[in-house]
């Protein structure tokens, strides 16, 4: 057999046969440092069939992942004497790989590709990977850093191309990675390699460059960008630039068609690569301390959450279920997901649905907290995963920020090392020259969070933030309007309890909230502090609603855990109100985070099986591309924020209406109003109503007149293009009947209406249904107000009922 090595991988091979479709890999582990070779192993070995892609948690629940060394092998059968290539596109994370009982290559990081050329002399091919123990490379001796990272307490992992999960609490009972967690494949020789396209605009037309080597001189090579085709020049090395005139621009699906074009590198009349780009221009404006996000050259308030794996254990699912988790974030109308630098680099999948989907994406270099060395072979791993990043995603329009990691620099500021031994080179220098070179036109930050003006990397109101105001520093809701963020690339953590249906599922009952140690070890905690984020929960179910959280626990478990959802949808409301209206210096917001990594109580929107949780329809309604909500200005009363994210004009009527304590106050105002493409404005309701009415009851003069106000946009056609209800006043008083009801009537196959209405105000109210999913929940209802709401699924018919929060009767449906 024949070898050479190569570092990275196209995932883009088109028409090749992969001999290890049908592989069956088995695992087994032995004590750390016992067998250095496959033929070592004991003839008494215990082996299981290995989930591939996947970890050794995906088929072993073992406490002591990182503790042993684990094997993996397989056969395969291919034509003898046939020249391979044999790819791992990533092992979780010091591994030795033979083949044929030769030791044929060696990886040290979890982020780099692996491929092996050879030569088969027989039809057979045995393959053996040795995954070696983490914790025995952490027990070697090497340099400490400046600084010691306060999410995970070995602080050796600073020398690892690792991830953090499993190794750092705060993510929950979860096993650390270990295995073969991307694809691995073999296949015949390419006669191409390491092909790369990059995409940028030139005035209206597109630019690509194509990137490749070739095994030997081609005849002919031709690239193939929509309905462009461009001849090449031949030879071994090609890198050239093609011009597409007149190019539809990509844009994240807020703001108008996320436009791809289909491209196709034919060598010799082969097709050997394929894939789809984007053009679009991405700019991230930093001016003092403010931070704007411009996709061609119109901004853009991102909003979103950071993103983790679907399946946190395998790290690998299929390309249906990826579809179904970002088609659930487009829908909810977020444009934004962050992939954080204490976790993994996603797979292809999610790369190209981004595109599909026009969901932009913040990408973090794999650094969180720790100081990361400066020794040559460190830094040439750091490289060899950035190449990795960027054959994946260079024409890939989805990529729109890289930050050098999570919390790199706050780590050092927030413990107190000056400013002058902060500097960090891979962050500062190696990182961006690379991605400069190889990703131009995307834009870099050193780290999230970090300053713009120079101020401290935990100063919230300048550059990218980390903004935990309202949340774990428990500062009143009014601080989101006093901490002027400019961009969260992190925010508003709290610990979300699932529907009540999940926790059922999930834990029994919810008498397990809020003590019980299954139910306690989901809820996050930073590493060595003395509260957890159920008590930033219970924090706000005080300050807004009132009750002592403990009381209500002891009586009604059920109503402490919508007294904490609540909480959160208020937090979660007000602040992205304040983000978002029309004068906001907020460039952008994004939660942490969209879901839960176990099940409970985390800080994700949705649980741990990608259902909806409460705040998730708060952030959706805030979201809407064509939104109207209200904001409480104080002695100013009360204004209408009107949004046209769109690449289309909004012509409506603005219908208002006010509403007693028995229903509408008075005649319905109206009044026309015009937002232009991508703008926003903000009207008055005093001047829709045309008098002062002190309607948000801020002057206090006698009784309070109106519990609540509805503004909807209307179309010419009638049809409601977006509303809102806001709720006056002080709490609302719980009280045995508002007067609910509730009828579900089918529409369609698998589709119901479900009209939900009330005699009086009705505060948060939950939609609870089983197996169908819900357009809305968790919305206020004016006084003799109604909503229909739709029911999708696949269920005979729906069954439920209707519940809010300052009512202790329900209304049920079926």
């Amino acid at each position: 057999m024949e070898e050479n090595s190569a570092g990275t991988v196209s995932s883009s091979i088109t028409g090749s046969v992969d001999y290890l479709v049908d592989a069956r890999w088995q695992l087994t582990s032995t004590s750390a440092g016992s067998c250095a070779h496959p033929r070592d192993l004991p003839t008494d070995a215990s082996w299981i069939t290995a989930q591939v892609p996947g970890t050794v948690a995906s088929v072993l629940d073992r406490p002591d992942q990182d503790a042993v060394d684990w094997w993996f092998v397989t056969t395969a059968s291919v034509r003898e004497d046939t020249a391979l290539s044999l790819t791992f596109d990533g092992i979780a994370t010091y591994s030795t790989i033979w083949v044929d009982d030769i030791e044929i290559a060696c990886t040290r990081s979890m982020f780099v590709p692996e491929t092996i050329h050879f030569t088969c002399d027989g039809s057979i091919v045995d393959i053996a990977v040795r995954i070696g123990s983490m914790d025995a490379h952490l027990k070697k001796r090497r340099p400490r850093g400046r600084w010691r990272s306060s999410l995970v307490a070995q602080q050796g992992l600073r020398h690892e191309r690792t991830t953090m999960l499993g190794r750092a609490p705060v993510y929950g009972p979860l096993h650390a990675p270990v295995g073969l967690w991307r694809p691995v494949t073999l296949r015949d020789q390419s006669r191409v390699r390491d092909v790369q396209a990059n995409t940028s605009l030139n005035g209206n037309d597109g630019v690509m460059r194509i990137r490749a080597e070739f095994d030997t001189e081609p005849t002919s090579v031709v690239l193939r960008v929509g309905e462009s085709t461009f001849a090449l020049p031949v030879g071994c090395l090609l890198d050239e630039e093609v011009t597409i005139a007149d190019v539809a621009l990509w844009w994240p699906h807020t703001h108008g068609e996320p436009v791809l074009y289909p491209w196709s590198l034919d060598v010799d009349g082969r097709t050997l690569h394929a894939g789809r780009a984007g053009f679009r221009s991405a700019v991230l404006e930093r001016n003092d301390a403010s931070v704007t996000l411009k996709i061609n050259d119109i901004r853009v308030f991102a909003r979103g959450g950071c993103w983790v794996p679907p399946d946190p254990t395998r790290l690998w699912v299929s390309a249906d279920r990826m579809r179904t988790e970002l088609e659930q974030v487009r829908s909810a109308g977020l444009n934004m997901v962050r992939v954080v630098g204490t976790l993994v680099y996603e797979q292809p999948e999610f790369w190209s649905l981004c595109a599909e989907l026009g969901i932009m994406v913040w990408q973090d270099v794999m650094f969180a907290t720790t100081d990361p060395p400066e020794d040559p072979e460190f830094v040439g791993s750091v490289e060899q995963e950035l190449g990795a990043l960027t054959l994946t995603v260079g024409d890939n329009p989805a990529l729109v920020v890289v930050s050098g990691g999570s919390e790199t620099q706050q780590q050092a500021t927030m413990l107190g090392v000056p400013a002058s031994e902060q500097h960090i080179p891979l962050l500062q220098k190696t990182i961006p020259d690379l991605l400069a070179s190889e990703l131009p036109g995307v834009p870099y930050v050193t780290s999230s969070p970090s300053s713009v003006s120079g101020e401290l990397h935990t100063h919230v109101g300048d550059g990218i933030a980390h903004y935990f105001g309202v949340g774990g520093y428990l500062r009143p809701l009014s601080d989101v309007r006093t901490a002027r963020v400019r961009f969260a690339a992190e925010c508003l953590a709290f610990a979300v309890p699932p529907e009540r249906r999940a926790v059922e599922k999930m834990f029994g009952s919810a008498n397990v909230a809020g003590h019980h140690p299954e139910w306690k070890a989901a809820v996050p905690r930073d590493r060595g502090s003395s509260w957890d984020f159920e008590d930033v929960r219970d924090h706000y179910v005080r300050d807004i609603f009132g009750v002592d959280p403990n009381l209500v626990r002891r009586d009604d478990a059920e109503l402490y855990l919508d007294y904490g959802r609540a909480a959160v949808c208020e937090a979660v409301t007000r602040s992205f109100e304040h983000w978002r209206r029309h004068d906001s210096e907020c460039g952008g917001a994004l939660v942490l985070t969209l879901r839960d990594l176990v099940p409970g109580a985390g800080w994700g929107l949705r649980d741990s099986n990608g259902s909806p949780k409460a705040p998730w329809y708060s952030l959706a309604r805030m979201s809407r591309p064509v939104s109207v909500f209200f904001v409480d200005d104080g002695l100013d009363g009360l204004s209408i924020e009107l949004i046209d994210d769109t690449a289309h004009s909004v012509r409506c009527a603005l219908r208002v209406a006010l509403y007693g304590p028995f229903g509408p106050v008075g005649d319905m105002h109206e009044t026309q109003v015009e937002l232009e493409p991508h703008s926003a404005q903000s009207v008055s309701l005093d001047r829709v109503v045309g008098a002062f009415a002190d309607i948000n009851h801020a002057y206090r003069f006698g009784a309070q007149t109106y519990v609540a106000a509805v503004a909807e946009l209307v179309d010419e056609h009638g049809a409601v293009v977006a509303d809102a209800t806001h709720l006056i006043g002080e709490r609302p008083v719980r009280q045995n009947d508002v007067g609910l009801t509730a009828h579900a009537e089918k529409v369609g196959p698998g589709e119901w209406t479900l009209t939900v209405t009330t005699q009086w105000a009705a505060q948060y109210v939950c939609v609870d249904v089983d197996g169908l999913d819900i357009s809305d929940s968790w919305f206020h209802l004016a006084p003799g107000a109604s909503r229909t709401l739709t029911l999708t699924g696949d269920k005979p018919k729906p069954s439920g009922h209707v519940r809010a929060l300052n009512s202790i009767k329900r209304a049920h449906f079926n």
